[in-house]
């Protein structure tokens, strides 16, 4: 049996969502990490910074743009020390300045993904996958690259169907 784990950050509260600010209780990544989970009984694992990033939106944006420019790799409340038993890992997250968040590399420098399959997701406002497989590439040493995903932010709640189907022919039994 094929073993995924999801590893995710995403963020709550405002975010850019159809070209204005909304407030949003459930960060859209991890509405479709846990779809992601749900399809195909997944293992799930949160990402969480220890200094949280601004609530203001354009405040975030500005200081995940120093974190990038400065190769910054925030603490993270928690951190996976093993990934041994796992198949696939699915990595999800905001496309932020076109790649993952800075906290998704610091997590992925910690792991040896020597044989494993990874998947890039992104959520997005119109950028797509952006720069996800190749951040795979660099940052997860030893391991195959797979198809990636991408779900527009603001249908992310709708997204269930096309998630699925996605995981079960990506992360299914081969």
């Amino acid at each position: 049996m094929v073993k995924t784990l999801v590893i995710y950050y995403s963020r709550k509260g405002e975010n850019y969502v159809n070209g204005r600010i909304e407030k949003l209780t459930k960060g859209n990544t991890e509405i479709v990490a846990e779809f992601i989970q749900k399809a195909v009984d997944a293992d799930i694992f949160e990402i969480e910074t220890k200094k949280a990033y601004a609530a203001d939106y354009n405040e975030c944006t500005r200081e995940a743009k120093e974190e990038l420019k400065a190769h910054a790799l925030p603490e993270l409340v928690r951190m996976l020390d093993s990934i041994a038993t796992y198949d696939n890992i699915v990595v999800a997250g905001p496309c932020w300045w076109g790649t993952y968040p800075m906290a998704v590399v610091t997590q992925l420098k910690a792991l040896d993904f020597h044989g494993k399959r990874v998947f890039p997701v992104m959520t997005h406002e119109g950028s797509g996958l952006a720069g996800s497989a190749s951040a795979l590439q660099s940052y997860c040493e030893g391991a195959t690259v797979g198809e990636g995903l991408a779900v527009k932010g603001a249908e992310a709640a709708q997204s269930e169907e096309a998630v699925a189907a996605w995981a079960k022919r990506n992360l299914g039994n081969h």
